[in-house]
């Protein structure tokens, strides 16, 4: 069994389908990844998601603010 993820996804990203179904939890939002920060962007509720180790950690309290 592989942890390392899908073989067409490269290291460091999220996987696209991942991407199209995940939403802010705050707001319901879609989210948009930054690759660099490695973070979830919420540009309607200001805030930034981490990604721990290819995990989108989706916890208010774990995020930042971003404005």
């Amino acid at each position: 069994m592989s942890v390392d993820g899908p073989a067409d996804v490269p290291s460091g990203s999220l996987d696209p389908a991942l991407l199209a179904i995940l939403v802010c939890p705050l707001t319901r939002a879609p989210l948009r990844y930054d690759p660099v920060a490695e973070e979830l962007i919420s540009d309607a509720a200001q805030l930034a998601y981490p990604v721990r180790a290819g995990v989108p950690v989706l916890v208010i309290e774990e995020a930042r603010y971003t404005a």
